[in-house]
């Protein structure tokens, strides 16, 4: 297995893929989240927990407080993907809650698992495949293939000394996803906004169309609900990317630098690919040398993926101030 570089700012994010925070979510995990339905792979550890549609944003709040080691499996398809997530999970185990191992069962949960690799620009998802989370976004490249676990404990030890160097001590819960019947713990209340679960349903369900339409219905309706516009903007760029060929997209960005929809395209690719300081690049750069109508489009692009990453982002604060400079 090839160990990757950790990278807190991270990739792509997934938070448009979940609904608003449930609130009281502390440094010790996501509190008041559904619980999920036993651990990776069937495992009963401390540190592991099966993703599902119900869990999927608790996971994904999880990683806010401390790495996810995100597992895609299929029993069915490759025997040895459900004894990685075993293995992930008896790893992050021996790191008391540096790590959450999760797995994603791509027969069980096939809708949720397209979401998710569509939003990571996997169309098509080999199993096994593993990926680091935090901050709710991919900290790692996809890690294709299954590994023994003595490997896996080498990458652990590795992200573990990375996670040291970069000042970042969380930890997560024990059994904080170990309730039976996914009934919220005692004393625990799920504070998640209905007006979001349309949306929300739809993506888990792979119809970003329907999400897009249901995300524009909030901003209509309340064009200062900040939580509303981010999801809606990445569901746009879900739908703009979707069945896109990467290498033709980015040959056809290459033949004509100012053409806008060429542009624009590859930047939307960079963003899923999880290079947002590039996608925010080459559309400053079309804005310095487009004007009129084309660089109005090239900047409303823009000022969208801002929207999309999130307006506290320093990585937007610093592509606003290009935005600024190319204008003026």
């Amino acid at each position: 297995m090839t160990q990757q570089p950790f990278s807190r700012p991270g990739a792509i994010d997934l938070s448009a893929l979940k609904r608003t925070p449930p609130a009281g979510a502390g440094a010790g995990g996501a509190a008041g989240a559904p619980a999920g339905g036993g651990g990776a792979g069937g495992s009963t550890s401390a540190y592991s927990v099966a993703v599902d549609e119900a869990n999927f944003q608790a996971v994904l709040e999880a990683s806010m407080t401390a790495p996810v080691v995100l597992v895609f499996s299929s029993p069915s398809q490759s025997p040895e993907s459900a004894q990685l997530a075993l293995d992930v999970a008896t790893v992050a185990d021996e790191y008391d809650g540096r790590f959450l191992a999760a797995s994603i069962d791509v027969d069980a949960v096939p809708q949720l698992a397209s979401v998710v690799g569509q939003a990571m620009q996997i169309p098509q998802l080999p199993v096994p495949l593993m990926l680091v989370l935090l901050d709710g976004r991919p900290a790692t490249q996809p890690i294709p293939g299954a590994a023994p676990i003595d490997d896996i404990r080498a990458l652990f030890n590795q992200l573990a000394q990375q996670l040291t160097a970069q000042g970042i001590t969380g930890r997560h819960q024990p059994n904080a996803f170990g309730a039976a019947g996914g009934e919220v713990a005692e004393g625990e209340e799920p504070e998640i906004d209905p007006r979001y679960a349309p949306a929300q349903d739809a993506l888990a369900a792979g119809d970003i169309d329907a999400a897009v339409a249901e995300y524009q219905k909030l901003v209509d309706a309340n064009p200062a609900d900040h939580e509303a516009a981010a999801g809606l903007s990445m569901a746009k760029l879900l739908q703009r990317t979707q069945g896109v060929d990467l290498n033709a997209a980015r040959a056809a960005a290459a033949a004509d630098p100012d053409d806008v929809d060429a542009q624009t395209l590859v930047a939307d690719l960079d963003m899923l690919g999880g290079h947002v300081e590039d996608a925010f690049a080459r559309l400053v750069e079309l804005v310095r040398r487009t004007s009129g109508k084309e660089r109005d489009r090239a900047r409303e692009h823009l000022v969208g993926l801002f929207g999309a990453v999130g307006n506290d982002d320093p990585r937007v604060l610093k592509g606003r101030q290009a935005l600024a400079s190319a204008l003026f």
